[in-house]
């Protein structure tokens, strides 16, 4: 073992303190996302164009990320796209129109995948350079920044969101400055990707097949559109049981905190259990805990069962980008452009099968996909590696 994960200790906190910022900077800029739209007067369709312009450019910062995210191009992608996230989100604050506001938000979303890609790229070489699962962790980090950024922005809302864009952005883009130094080391070879006699540095990456990458990338898709079901969701099925509203927005709470829980957890069950294990046992939780929120018609059941699904689908997503990062950036990249996919398509699909049917019938469709991934997370997991 060589380069800068020969200090991995030192690698994993400084990961962890990327995966915390991405965390705080969307779930501050997602909490206020209305005050953007009135500040700007978006009408509800100029907002789902500045949404769009968003996700379209993440997805390419997914692909850049992809083909880009090699060791020694890993701490310059990390430090260039930390600074240019922080750097939008404070642009985000000061755009007071539907042109400028499309062209930030662009570029918002592209950093955002170009981040994503090479921090989960990072992860995978540390995990392999320490030899034991921490995936699971960097991921609740992120969970964790995400419910921090949230609370931030509601302890602020008496603020203009621009105060509170301009120096959440200004914080961390400082801090991404400071870090240089210590980013710079995030580069050599790891162990696994080496064969045994073998120089590192001539050694390829062992790519998953294009069946297994693809069925890796299609569970991903499903776990994100549970997700994304969860986040746009959860409010609005307590709200149809006729839940006060403070209940109301606790599902989305509960469901992040629980996931958050899973996370800190899943890396210990993981090299007990196996990945393959913990994945299906969590997939399984999540399709009954759903299931049992959705059909039970009450209050207290709905909420247990929002819980359940975050906290076993904590683990999913981790597991199956560290399967894909046997394959290097690239197949990173692919999980994690088709994961989000089934994020921003999820919230739409649910709202057009609960207009044709119900809620309730509509939301049997992330418990149908929990499923699913039980049913394949052996043969989507086999042979990965810790």
């Amino acid at each position: 073992m060589s380069g800068a994960f020969a200090a991995v200790p030192d690698s994993r906190r400084l990961l962890t303190g990327y995966f915390l910022g991405l965390g705080v900077i969307m779930a501050v800029w997602g909490a206020r996302i209305p005050a953007v739209q009135q500040a700007a007067h978006l009408s509800t369709g100029q907002l789902s164009l500045v949404l769009l312009a968003a996700a379209l450019g993440m997805v390419t910062g997914l692909q850049i990320g992809g083909r880009w995210a090699r060791p020694g191009r890993l701490p310059a992608l990390l430090t260039a796209g930390s600074i240019s996230l922080a750097g939008c989100l404070v642009l985000l604050g000061q755009s007071q129109n539907l042109p400028a506001m499309l062209a930030v938000a662009a570029a918002f979303g592209l950093a955002h995948g170009v981040l994503d890609v090479a921090a989960n790229t990072a992860a995978v070489r540390c995990q392999n350079a320490m030899g034991r699962p921490i995936m699971s962790g960097l991921h609740a980090a992120y969970s964790l920044g995400a419910l921090a950024g949230a609370a931030l922005a509601a302890t602020t809302a008496h603020f203009p969101h621009s105060t509170l864009f301009t120096t959440t952005g200004a914080l961390l883009a400082g801090l991404a400055v400071a870090a240089v130094p210590a980013t710079r080391h995030l580069s050599g070879t790891d162990r696994p990707t080496a064969r045994p006699g073998a120089d590192a540095h001539k050694e390829r990456p062992l790519l998953p097949s294009p069946g297994r990458l693809w069925l890796l990338a299609a569970l991903a898709a499903s776990c994100l559109l549970g997700e994304g079901a969860a986040a746009d969701w959860a409010a609005v099925h307590l709200h149809t049981l006729g839940a006060p509203t403070a209940a109301s927005a606790t599902a989305f709470a509960l469901y992040s905190a629980a996931m958050a829980a899973g996370r800190l957890t899943g890396d210990r069950l993981s090299a007990a259990f196996g990945a393959p294990t913990v994945v299906w046992a969590g997939a399984v939780l999540a399709t009954a805990g759903l299931t049992i929120g959705v059909v039970g018609d009450s209050t207290l059941l709905a909420l247990t069962g929002w819980a359940l699904f975050g906290l076993g689908l904590s683990t999913t997503v981790p597991s199956l980008i560290t399967a894909a990062g046997t394959g290097g950036a690239k197949a990173v990249a692919t999980v994690t452009a088709t994961g989000y996919l089934g994020l921003l398509a999820g919230p739409a699909l649910i709202g057009a099968l609960a207009s044709a049917t119900t809620l309730s019938i509509a939301l049997l469709l992330p418990a149908l996909l929990a499923a699913a991934v039980a049913a394949l997370a052996h043969r989507a997991l086999e042979n990965t590696p810790l």
